[in-house]
């Protein structure tokens, strides 16, 4: 019995030392930054298509710039609160795109960062794993991630407020 205590412990202790091992593998700089950049148009096309939302909703002319989607926002699901909010059946359909829309929003963030994440000009998915696997297991290299997705957050905003005063 000792000898088979024994002998799992040797295994449990190799396997570790395997793991370790392989969390040690430091990602470089460069690899956070292509991580990064994958975290950070990711961001960008998610914010696209909230503001695409937006507008779908405040230029419908049928929502009457939002005040309506909120009605029948409120009134959705139950019979009656949508007869007393008089909801058309044109709003019906007009709000039913609308949820349409939004509940392809996190399939196609999700496969826009898949085709980003496959791509190995982008990141690669060994690139993928190794510094999704380092941010995991060491705290700085998620920071130092969140710090360069900051950072180039506010370089499209300074560019983007560039483009519009001297547009």
């Amino acid at each position: 019995m000792k000898k088979l205590l024994l002998f799992g412990a040797l295994f449990a202790f190799v396997g570790l030392t395997a793991f370790a091992q392989e969390a040690d593998e430091a990602v470089t700089d460069e690899e956070i930054q292509k991580f990064a950049n994958v975290e950070f148009l990711t961001a960008v096309f998610v914010n696209e298509k909230t503001e695409e939302l937006k507008s779908m909703i405040s230029e419908n002319e049928i929502f009457q710039g939002g005040a309506r989607y909120n009605e029948i926002k409120a009134a959705w699901g139950d019979d009656a609160k949508m007869a007393e909010a008089n909801v058309t059946e044109e709003e019906k359909v007009a709000y039913q795109n609308v949820l349409d829309f939004m509940g392809g929003l996190q399939e196609s963030a999700k496969e826009y960062k898949t085709e980003l994440i496959m791509d190995d000009e982008v990141l690669g998915v060994s690139t993928y794993n190794k510094v999704n696997g380092a941010r995991s297991a060491d705290a700085a290299v998620q920071e130092k991630i969140d710090a360069i997705v900051e950072e180039m957050k506010a370089t499209k905003a300074e560019d983007t407020s560039a483009e519009e005063t001297d547009g």
